[in-house]
């Protein structure tokens, strides 16, 4: 009989890379540090330690499911290859021209982030496709031949080549490839009518720069990673999680890096997803905080929202439009600089502010005793009563609360005039009305309710500050599941294999031709299902369509989902019924007398996975109460209360604990502030949430 085999599921962040190993038994997770020069140390770190708590050896483990944010942090700190842009003749200003628009309206001293690529590594072709793929200006070989030796000169390691309507006909781009490659061994190039084949000439071209700029780094960091895990007796397929929610192959991971910005954030959502799937909740908004960043998204219908443009890097307070648009599928979230390690300062106006700057694993808050001396959320919760700094981590490390408290005195008390409890009160506080304006703008550019949801929180940060979250958005109830510390690191080994092909293909309405989208359907189909080939030979494949439709003059589109029947016999009629339903609701009512028109194309294939299994409602026990207690400040009450302390694993199903409480594991702690009560799940998940008012109970006071 052949010996069980086993899953590896690896997150790296910004502080902490957790790793969970899956097999018959269950899941065995661990939280090791982030080592930032060789990522890959802290992988195999972990992996030992997570083999050593299954008992079994590196040989067992059949795949790796690896997220990363190392391609995002390479776009953020502009540490990427060396890259030029191959453009058309008079549009190379178009990164820097962006769209025109002002992201912060009334700042007459808005300075426009920087491109990527400053404008003496931006080169230009004299050619021209129009919008349907006619060619205006041929392309001369010789031209592109004496370009590629200009390219030699200036030493470049990555090429990106964009040119005018290249998702129509790549025709040219496909040529200056070729060339090249024979003129230019060695050098890597991205065509923009691969790496992201939709119309706006802005957010092509910096898709395509983006993915040029980080691919020598992520290809040599691939190889490294499968070379070690082979050394070290993982000698397994490796795969990717892509930011739309899938796996991709390690192969098309490398050429395509872009699509990896977002990796771990979407494994979170995914991870949300299935929680929800399991409880049977149709509306959950997805909280994940971590060490560097807090991450939120909306999912209707047991399925994380998605979008086919993001932005990453946003340099002014966080604001749409002040970051590198980036044109892939991606999972719609909406994320900012607050976790544990991010770092808080006093502003001229003598104001407390936090993150996006973060202490990382390196040296990390002041309470790890690695040299960090300024205050960190981490430091915050550890006065606060959050933590215990002997069992931080599994006791791995361990907090020194003098050093949380100087560095709180330090930074914010002594400017403030606050004692170090006020100092971390005032930075909890802040950090915790970010994250819930976030959700607020979020839900309200989605135009939802937030008090009709229910809150997934997870992450080794996200379980210590949900309940104040939900506190300040008028939410009733925060489900913190099983592995909550690792919960993306969970999720990649939750998702598919999928890969979502997209073109540009502009349509009007009167003009729609039932032939011709019938063969675009099945063309995008196929190439979707061949990339998913690639990490799967045999497994059952299915397919979602959708296009991007808009009134004629509108600026922007909004996506209409194509049943199956539609791909096979599209039909105008319906599809136009289909359009104005998803417009309603989004904005109220539909537009007389303009007609609708397509601009995009997609088809996401995707491997099958088994239906989650319902939890039952919960049988309720008697009251537990825990024989230890911890001091625990609570910011709705404004003072310290008694807590009391119980680990996670005594609580049997149905347990109930009244808040004030602190909910102990391993990788994280469950905050239970005085207004809440929870109740253990069947399948061992967390249930905060308003007590009935009988339940309610006075604290006793420090």
């Amino acid at each position: 009989m052949p010996e069980p085999q086993y899953r590896l599921g690896v997150d790296i962040g910004g502080t902490f890379t957790d790793v969970v190993l899956e097999g018959p038994e269950g899941l065995t997770s661990t939280k090791v540090l982030t080592t930032y020069a060789a990522p890959e140390e802290a992988i195999v770190e972990g992996l030992h330690r997570v083999c050593d708590l299954a008992g079994v050896g590196p040989g067992r483990i059949s795949q790796v499911i690896h997220g990363t944010t190392l391609a995002t942090n390479a776009l953020i700190e502009r540490r990427g290859a060396r890259t030029a842009l191959v453009t058309t003749e008079g549009f190379r200003d178009v990164i820097e021209m962006r769209t025109e628009s002002r992201f912060e309206q009334y700042d007459l001293n808005l300075v426009l982030p920087e491109p990527l690529l400053p404008r003496n590594r931006r080169y230009t072709l004299r050619e021209r496709m129009d919008a349907d793929g006619g060619v205006l200006i041929p392309l001369d070989r010789a031209e592109v031949a004496a370009l590629a030796d200009r390219l030699r000169a200036g030493g470049y390691d990555s090429v990106a080549v964009g040119l005018l309507h290249a998702y129509a006909n790549d025709a040219h781009e496909r040529m200056v490839a070729e060339v090249l490659a024979e003129k230019l061994p060695g050098v890597d190039v991205s065509l923009s009518s691969e790496v992201s084949p939709q119309m706006r000439e802005y957010e092509r071209f910096n898709t395509t720069i983006a993915n040029a700029y980080i691919r020598p780094l992520m290809a040599s960091y691939l190889g490294r990673l499968k070379d070690r895990l082979a050394h070290e007796g993982a000698a397994c397929p490796v795969f990717l999680m892509h930011s739309g929610g899938g796996i991709l192959s390690l192969e098309m991971a490398a050429k395509f890096p872009v699509r990896l910005v977002e990796s771990g954030p979407a494994g979170g959502a995914i991870f949300a997803a299935e929680i929800a799937a399991r409880h049977g909740l149709d509306r959950v908004l997805s909280f994940d905080m971590g060490g560097t960043t807090a991450k939120i998204c909306l999912i209707r219908d047991m399925a994380p929202k998605t979008a086919r443009v993001f932005e990453v890097a946003r340099s002014y307070r966080f604001k749409k439009g002040s970051g590198m648009p980036i044109s892939i599928p991606v999972i719609d979230m909406v994320e900012i600089g607050a976790g544990g390690g991010s770092l808080a300062t006093v502003d001229a106006m003598n104001q407390i502010r936090v993150g996006p700057e973060s202490a990382g694993s390196e040296p990390g808050p002041a309470c790890y005793g690695r040299g960090g001396t300024r205050p960190a959320v981490t430091d915050a919760d550890l006065v606060l009563g959050k933590l215990d700094p002997a069992n931080f981590a599994g006791g791995s490390i361990a907090l020194h609360p003098d050093r949380a408290e100087a560095a709180l005195q330090t930074e914010i008390g002594d400017t403030l005039e606050m004692d170090a409890l006020e100092a971390a009160y005032g930075l909890a506080e802040v950090v915790d009305e970010n994250m819930a304006n976030a959700a607020r703008v979020h839900a309200v550019e989605n135009g939802e309710d937030l008090s009709r949801y229910t809150m997934i929180a997870f992450g080794g940060a996200a379980p210590l500050h949900a309940a104040r979250l939900c506190e300040k958005l008028g939410v009733a109830r925060c489900l913190v599941p099983q592995g909550a510390g690792v919960g993306s690191a969970i999720g990649f080994l939750r998702a598919p294999f999928s890969f979502e092909a997209n073109r540009s293909v502009f349509t009007r309405m009167r003009e729609f031709d039932s032939e011709t989208v019938k063969a675009l359907f099945a063309e995008l189909r196929e190439e979707a299902e061949s990339f998913v080939r690639t990490c799967d030979a045999t497994a059952p494949i299915e397919a979602e369509a959708k296009v991007f439709m808009r009134y004629a003059g509108q600026g922007w589109e909004i996506p209409v989902p194509v049943p199956s029947k539609d791909m096979a016999a599209p039909d105008a009629d319906r599809l136009l019924a289909r359009f104005e339903t998803e417009y309603t609701a989004l904005f109220g009512r539909t537009v007389e007398g303009l007609e609708a028109e397509i601009t995009v194309w997609s088809v996401n294939a995707f491997t099958t996975r088994p239906a989650a299994r319902r939890v039952p409602a919960p049988t309720r026990t008697a009251r537990m109460t825990g024989t230890a207690t911890r001091p625990l400040f609570d910011p709705a009450r404004g003072e310290r209360l008694t807590a009391q302390v119980l680990p996670r694993a005594d609580l049997p199903a149905g347990a109930l604990v009244t808040g004030p409480a602190l909910i102990t594991e391993d990788e994280t702690t469950v905050v239970v502030p005085a207004s809440r009560e929870v109740i253990a799940l069947p399948d061992g998940t967390l249930d905060v949430h308003l007590p009935q008012p009988a339940d309610q109970k006075d604290a006793a006071h420090v």
